[in-house]
């Protein structure tokens, strides 16, 4: 079967052919040579036209459908000519007549002509349909846009409204907090006011147990009112916090070995620090922050305690590292720590309401950044916390 694509080319073929009979007949018919050569190359250049166009369309990227409707103008520049030459035959004004090789001729430019037409209707085609694959593709384009964003403004608006729902929770937790903290205060304010006036007025009359009962609970009512002052703290980190501006850790490190001197000097502590970036928090919390790891550090080391406070820059943070030789965690430990109220050890063993590694994480949460620790048991903690990059 006859491709699209050989169509024009077997025109040009034939038209080869006519000029190679046509050349042939006349040189028999004793023509000169000069005006058979002539009647031949004006006969077989459209032919070699169309035979060289028919195979350069077949190697190009075209519509294949194109194909028949340049051939069809080839056909119809033919048609348009045959009408000429008929027309011109019958004119009663007319009287010469077209030779055959004339008329030839005649219909070889007729397709020259319709094959020149065909390519450029072929072209405005082709030009159409790719500017119309182009708008589909802007369409495609602009439609998968227009849902990325909706997309987008869909999780802000989730964000906005997760935001919100933590600042009305923050809210609620300061102002249950703030009620919680004072209905609490003055039933074990009470308590320990009793607790004391016992322990004035009748300490001579309890017997040892009496004593130690008595000891035990003002040692709780003390501990009671530690838990919920931490407690209070604990839930106004985010909503009673200052504004964040650039802090200088070196500073803030130098205050906190103030604050820790005399416990320092009372466990004969080595604090030995590398120089920490600036980064931009609450001062005063990362003081708080930093004071507690310190003082963890202090407090279950062996003696005498040695704490090294380190800094690495990463990729758009900062690392402040706090290692100290101590007892060490368990791994399946590290992460509990962090809860409130969780303790490794008893209040005989160590001293304190358990909430300090809570508190501090949710500083370091506030600040945008992270805490974890790497322990093995007897091997030393390391307290690992990050900021972003001031």
């Amino acid at each position: 079967m006859l491709s699209r694509s050989h169509s024009i080319s077997v025109l040009g073929v034939l038209f080869i052919m006519i000029a190679v009979g046509q050349s042939a007949f006349e040189i028999a018919q004793g023509n000169p040579l000069s005006e058979t050569g002539i009647d031949f190359v004006l006969i077989s250049l459209p032919g070699m036209l169309l035979l060289y166009v028919g195979r350069w369309l077949s190697t190009i990227d075209v519509d294949r459908a194109l194909y028949l409707r340049i051939a069809g103008w080839c056909l119809g520049g033919i048609g348009v000519m045959l009408v000429f030459l008929f027309l011109r035959a019958i004119h009663p004004g007319v009287a010469t007549s077209f030779t055959f090789g004339e008329r030839a001729i005649a219909v070889a430019l007729g397709s020259v002509a319709g094959l020149a037409i065909g390519i450029h209707d072929a072209r405005a085609i082709i030009r159409e349909h790719e500017a119309k694959r182009r708008n589909d593709q802007l369409e495609r384009a602009r439609a998968e846009l227009d849902r990325r964003n909706d997309e987008l403004r869909a999780v802000r608006d989730e964000l906005e409204e997760t935001v919100d729902e933590v600042k009305r929770s923050n809210e609620r937790l300061d102002h249950f907090a703030s009620i919680a903290s004072h209905d609490l205060r003055e039933p074990l304010r009470m308590i320990s006011s009793y607790l004391d006036l016992i322990e004035d007025r009748h300490a001579d009359d309890l017997d040892s147990d009496g004593k130690e009962f008595l000891e035990y609970a003002i040692d709780g009512a003390e501990r009671m009112t530690e838990m919920i002052d931490g407690l209070l703290a604990y839930s106004r980190i985010e909503t009673q916090g200052d504004p964040f501006e650039p802090v200088d850790l070196d500073a803030v490190l130098a205050a906190v070995r103030d604050d820790l001197q005399f416990r320092i000097d009372e466990y004969d502590a080595e604090i030995t620090t590398e120089s920490l970036p600036h980064v931009r928090g609450d001062a005063t919390q990362l003081r708080q922050l930093f004071q507690n790891l310190l003082s963890n550090a202090i407090e279950y080391s062996d003696d005498p305690p040695r704490v090294d406070v380190t800094a690495a820059e990463r990729d758009s943070e900062w690392a402040i590292l706090v290692r100290d030789e101590g007892v060490g965690i368990d791994p399946d430990d590290q992460e509990r720590v962090f809860e409130l109220f969780q303790r490794l050890h008893t209040v005989d063993e160590s001293p304190g309401s358990g909430i300090g590694l809570a508190f501090c994480r949710r500083i370091v949460d506030r600040h945008g950044g992270t805490i974890r620790v790497d322990s093995e048991p007897g091997e030393g903690s390391t307290f690992s916390v990050t900021f972003p990059k001031a």
